[in-house]
């Protein structure tokens, strides 16, 4: 066997160093009003860079993620206390407010990811029984992390990472599969937009509701956030790893007692520290926001949780390896065929409630595009509906956790039908 040569750089303070340097680029070029930068962000998306970049440096060598500890730092500290920030800033009577034909769509467009996935590895491991012969159990395992992206966000989809435990080299073909669909059906739902009364009319669906609600958030005033002072940071911090720390300190509890008294559920995830870890602290971030604990989102607690988030992308970057993307064609079909199950689900369930087609737009982008890409969607057929797609994207990262979860035991089932 061929030892891999030691890399370039094997400090982790420098490997650090050079992450959030490249974080700090993308993130000011990304937002740069240069006609330049707009235009290649408006074809590569900033997210795949944080992979993308990190992902060369491993490739080449330059470092190593498999000798780095910084992702297990992340993992276990930055994703639980990411997952709380992000989740505690739902307003849920916000949510309300946008009538049920709003959330019921997001919550179809949830479902049709949730069965998507087990139908379209079926059909494709039916038809070509390679992809299981090949790939093993790493296949569903790695599709499990696609729902997590696609239910929720980056949090999420990590979280099914380390749940199911998918290997870093499956997981680097699924961003390509995730990133590669998802962008070619957002690019559908932004051309939609400019035919959005057409296909009101297609789906029999009244738009008026919608015309209100713009009307309404155009007169709202933003002025409710406060500049983030020392004294903010340190409360958002307190809450965020807080919140962590009761989640390890249980995680550390109900693992090994079910490993203990009941080891048939380790197919579930039971016996899993981080599954616990995971699930308990979404659940009390999802609890936190009926309290006034999320008035720390006037503060910014949700951008100190995308950072978190951005970071702990970067290190999974260092964990991947560019030449294996391309090694597996098949899982492109399969992300094909899953996301046209989740779009089938939402236009059967839009005509069945006559719901316009800005609820679907919003609420399948809620879902696959999560919080950096829905308020792009819902800003394609107004400006002021942005915040629509913001409030339901959030929603998404509370329950990406839980439909992700259930999706990946519905992949293990169907693996286990045509291994």
């Amino acid at each position: 066997m061929i030892e891999k040569p030691t890399a370039l750089i094997t400090n982790d303070a420098v490997v650090l160093g050079i992450l959030i340097t490249v974080l700090g680029v993308i993130f000011i070029t990304s937002s740069s009003q240069k006609p330049f930068f707009k235009k290649f962000y408006g074809i590569v998306p900033s997210v795949l860079l944080c992979y993308f970049i990190p992902a060369l440096f491993n490739t080449f060598n330059i470092i190593s993620g498999e000798t780095s500890n910084l992702y297990a730092i992340a993992s276990r500290y930055l994703l639980p206390s990411s997952l709380v920030l992000l989740t505690l800033s739902i307003n849920f009577v916000a949510l309300k407010k946008l009538g049920s034909k709003a959330l019921i769509m997001f919550l179809a467009g949830t479902l049709g990811i949730i069965i998507g996935g087990p139908i379209a590895l079926y059909t494709v491991g039916s038809l070509f029984p390679e992809i299981v012969s090949t790939n093993g159990d790493e296949i569903w395992k790695g599709l499990a992390t696609i729902a997590g992206s696609w239910i929720g966000g980056g949090a999420n989809q990590t979280a099914m990472l380390e749940v199911f435990g998918a290997s870093k080299t499956m997981f680097a073909q699924m961003i390509a599969v995730d990133v590669l669909v998802a962008n070619l059906w957002m690019g559908f739902l932004l051309y939609g937009a400019q035919k959005s009364d057409k296909i009101d009319k297609w789906l029999k669906a009244d738009n008026t509701q919608i015309r209100a609600l713009e009307s309404k958030l155009e007169e709202e005033q933003s002025g409710k956030r406060e500049s983030l002072t020392a004294n903010h940071l340190m409360i958002i911090l307190m809450v965020a790893f807080g919140v962590t720390g009761i989640g390890h300190f249980f995680a550390d509890i109900l693992a090994p007692f079910f490993k203990a008294n009941y080891p048939e559920l380790e197919k579930y995830s039971f016996t899993n520290t981080f599954f616990w870890l995971v699930i308990i602290t979404t659940t009390i971030g999802v609890a936190l926001s009926f309290t006034k604990v999320r008035k720390i989102e006037r503060y910014g607690a949700s951008k100190v949780g995308v950072v978190f988030l951005y970071i702990l992308v970067a290190t999974i970057g260092t964990h991947m390896n560019l030449t294996a993307i391309f090694d597996n064609p098949l899982l492109f079909l399969v992300g094909i065929i899953w996301i046209t199950v989740h779009i089938l689900v939402m236009i059967i369930v839009a005509k069945i409630i006559k719901a316009p087609f800005f609820y679907v737009a919003v609420g399948s982008q809620a879902n696959i595009g999560g919080a950096a890409s829905a308020p792009i969607v819902a800003a394609a057929f107004s400006p002021f509906l942005a915040p629509v797609g913001v409030l339901l994207a959030v929603l998404g990262y509370a329950v990406g956790t839980y439909g992700s979860y259930v999706c990946g035991l519905l992949l293990y089932e169907i693996f286990m039908i045509i291994s």
